[in-house]
């Protein structure tokens, strides 16, 4: 239903904006065949074309996120209608693929996006089984070199049967995102594959986690979903309406198997106790759903046909007159089956919650904006016809006068622009100390780690003792707990502003999952090097077992030595970040609206007081200059971090390496001398000189984010009355102009003013029971 009412409002906005824009464009043309100017609407002509636009290419994202073996590229392919993801046992997602949808007329496509390159390269093209085994050897591939192209992420562009019917979706995404046990798949880097699901919760319209019943019938806990749910449950819990649950593989239930219904209460028990109030979960089964969707489009393979006819067949048999089974033909079949899969009514609700909440703000924005500019040119033309019923001398006085109130709003609008940068230092400040956080607790979380190793080797837990007069090497003492104190140091001003710095110190009090220690990892591979029998320092004349070095036979032990330590740091390092850089990005965005909203405030006041002044002046009723910030221009601050990302990459013409979003913190392991010592106080010196060096580019780019984008906020509402305030005066000074060599023509002017404010009346009409309309779907 909503479906339905959100296509019927964005076909009648669509129109009656491009009836409003051409009628528009014809006003102008035919002022400026009398010679007047007709600049003051051009920027009215732009937010029209712009709202227009967005209409047309706004863009949706629905995430996909699964552990391994949950079904997901089958739930997908059910969605899309078509068997073109491949599915196997091991983690086939490396990283993010978007689906786009074409029209069926279109020839299907895969492609790859490469690291620091802008255009994509296509790797297959052709009908869904040419693409699904063209995609299944390129991720193989790229899972057995460790992804040595640098592939970002695939795009596949495919009709999407689910909304083939909607037009106004055109530019709906399914994300298919990397699952959490995925991020830890053997031999690959899963740094970027944990940063995409960490952004999809952050910037997708909505989320699905798709849960394999089988690993669920047996009480078997969450942990998988637990890494991206805990220390978000505050944010969850707002966004708790585009988030769903998908228990996949319901098919496979057992005779013996406790009922669906008891496992879905379970599983509402455990995300209601990980802080996801009243979720929504929904049992299907994908494969059943992707069978009957082929036999009812007639596009199943024989391969679809026998793997019906065998699993899913037999439970629709008919008793036959004369007593005996009789199973129809799957065509016949296929509708029920389809339905009884859940699919359609999960991508029902997907659909709805899409258009009730980001659809609905588009429609909204851009409904708003061209009652904006309806109501600019409504304006535009009453003072058209007070100019000319006012003698011309008092005319000239309220244009004078006008000079005059247009140079003090421009004054107190620079006043808001000092206010607003004090703000923007505030911010920046608070993104700064955000992540002085993460390396001061990345830096304490390694020492950690290195102390321990140490700690295990020395004889005494605390100190060695040395001859007389020979200072004691200490065993060093880092607390990571004493992190959270750092916070009380941050003024009170700087809490409020940016109250995420305190999810911050939960962090690093808690910590993240790594698996095991460093310790546990050493001791696995080199157990018989954690003693100090053979690891010495000097001190004076005196040599004593330093637990800081680590001795090994060979040139090659020492190697492996090196890369345990850094497969362990590294990742250690990088989850710390992402964490750190969800919470930075999440509060960020939430205090640019609280920043835009004080924004908005202030200019609008300086407008109202702009728009009174005119309508005592000229004693006419205006409308006010609203000032607006829609939706479908701010993307989020992921996206300005990628495009500032792409702008330092293209400036320098490098490739991004270490970047905000995929820090290297890679080392290579001093070894010292001939013997093979490997020094952990050198190394934990260099992993903690990678932190500081990561730290100023993560600061140099955030801080650009912030600057760029605070500026650009503030800018937009300047220009906003500046327009207001440029379009009147350039009318006035038509104005004096015309009525100097069109005075006889005074009264066929009214005529077409007439006639042209009677053709924008019909619009605005048209208009105002859309917006009655939109109301009542408001979302809450």
């Amino acid at each position: 239903m909503f479906s339905e009412q959100f296509q019927a409002a964005h076909d009648s906005i669509y129109n009656i904006g491009t009836h409003l824009l051409q009628y528009l464009q014809e006003i102008r043309q035919d002022w400026l065949s009398k010679g007047d100017d007709t600049k003051g609407l051009q920027s009215v002509e732009n937010d029209i074309t712009k709202a227009l636009t967005a209409l047309k290419e706004q863009k949706y994202q629905v995430a996909v996120i699964a552990a391994m073996k949950a079904g997901k590229s089958t739930f997908l392919n059910a969605v899309i209608g078509a068997d073109v993801l491949a599915s196997e046992g091991e983690a086939c997602t490396i990283c993010r693929t978007d689906i786009r949808p074409i029209y069926t007329i279109a020839t299907p496509r895969l492609l790859e996006y490469r690291q620091g390159e802008k255009k994509p390269v296509v790797i297959a093209e052709g009908d869904a089984s040419v693409i699904r085994q063209k995609f299944l050897d390129r991720t193989h591939k790229l899972r057995a070199t460790a992804n040595q192209d640098n592939i970002t992420r695939f795009e596949l562009e495919h009709p999407i049967e689910a909304i083939s019917k909607l037009s106004s979706l055109t530019g709906l995404t399914l994300v298919d995102t990397p699952g959490p046990n995925e991020w830890e798949s053997a031999g690959f880097s899963t740094v970027a594959l944990k940063q995409t699901a960490l952004e999809a919760l952050r910037t997708c319209d909505a989320i699905l986690f798709v849960l394999d019943y089988s690993s669920f019938r047996d009480n078997t806990n969450l942990e998988l979903l637990q890494d991206l749910i805990e220390q978000r449950g505050e944010f969850l819990a707002k966004n708790t309406r585009k988030i769903y649950f998908i228990l996949n593989k319901v098919d496979r239930k057992a005779e013996g198997d406790r009922a669906i219904d008891d496992v879905i209460a379970d599983l509402k028990r455990a995300l209601i106790g990980f802080g996801i109030p009243d979720p929504t979960i929904y049992p299907t089964s994908a494969w059943q759903g992707l069978l009957a969707k082929l036999i009812q489009q007639g596009t199943a393979n024989d391969s679809h046909l026998k793997n019906f006819k065998r699993f899913f067949s037999a439970k629709y048999a008919i008793e036959n007159e004369e007593g005996d089974s009789v199973t129809p033909a799957p065509k016949k079949i296929a509708p029920q089956a389809l339905k009884d899969s859940f699919i359609p009514t999960i991508e029902e609700s997907v659909i709805q919650t899409v258009v009730q909440n980001s659809g609905w703000n588009l429609l909204s924005d851009v409904l708003a904006s061209l009652i904006k500019s309806g109501k600019a040119i409504e304006d535009t033309l009453n003072t058209r016809f007070i100019g000319w019923e006012m003698e011309i001398e008092s005319l000239k006085q309220k244009v004078e006068e006008y000079r005059k109130r247009a140079n003090s709003a421009k004054k107190k609008v620079e006043d808001v622009k000092d206010s607003v940068e004090q703000q923007k230092q505030k911010l920046m400040k608070g993104f700064s100390k955000g992540i002085n956080m993460f390396a001061d607790g990345a830096k304490a979380s390694i020492q950690k780690e290195i102390d321990q190793i140490a700690q295990s080797r020395s004889v005494k837990y605390e100190t060695i003792k040395l001859p007389n007069n020979t200072q004691n090497i200490k065993i060093q003492e880092f607390n990571i707990d004493n992190l959270g104190g750092i916070i009380e140091e941050f003024s009170e001003g700087i809490l409020e502003f940016f109250p995420g710095l305190k999810g911050l110190s939960k962090i690093f009090r808690a910590g993240v999952k790594v698996g095991e220690s460093l310790l546990s990892s050493l001791s696995k591979s080199f157990p018989e090097y954690l003693d100090t029998k053979d690891s010495f320092v000097e001190i004076g004349k005196t040599k004593i077992a330093d637990p800081y070095i680590i001795r090994v036979k060979s040139k090659k032990e020492a190697e492996t030595l090196k890369l345990t330590i850094n497969e362990f740091c590294a990742p250690h390092i990088q989850k710390l970040w992402l964490e750190t850089q969800d919470i930075l990005v999440r509060n960020g965005n939430e205090i640019r609206d609280k920043l835009v909203q004080k924004i908005q405030s202030d200019i609008q006041i300086i407008s109202n007081q702009l728009s009174d002044y005119l309508g005592n002046s000229l004693e006419v009723k205006f409308h006010i200059n609203t000032i607006q910030f829609p939706k479908f221009k701010f993307k989020g601050i992921d996206a300005v971090i990628q495009y500032q990302q792409d702008v330092i990459i293209g400036n320098k013409l490098e490739k991004r390496s270490g970047s905000c979003c995929q820090p290297d913190y890679y080392i290579d392991v001093p070894i010292i001398g001939d013997v093979y010592d490997i020094d952990l106080k050198e190394t934990a010196r260099l992993i903690q000189q990678k932190i500081d060096e990561q730290v100023i580019r993560n600061q140099f780019l955030l801080e650009r984010v912030i600057n760029k984008q605070v500026s650009k906020d503030f800018r937009d509402a300047e220009q906003q009355i500046n327009d207001y305030i440029n379009r009147f005066q350039e009318q006035f000074d038509c104005l004096l102009k015309e009525r100097e060599t069109r005075e006889t023509e005074k009264e066929q002017i009214f005529a077409i003013l007439e006639a042209q404010k009677a053709k924008l009346n019909e619009y605005l009409n048209e208009l105002a029971p859309i917006q009655a309309s939109l109301n009542t779907w408001k979302p809450m």
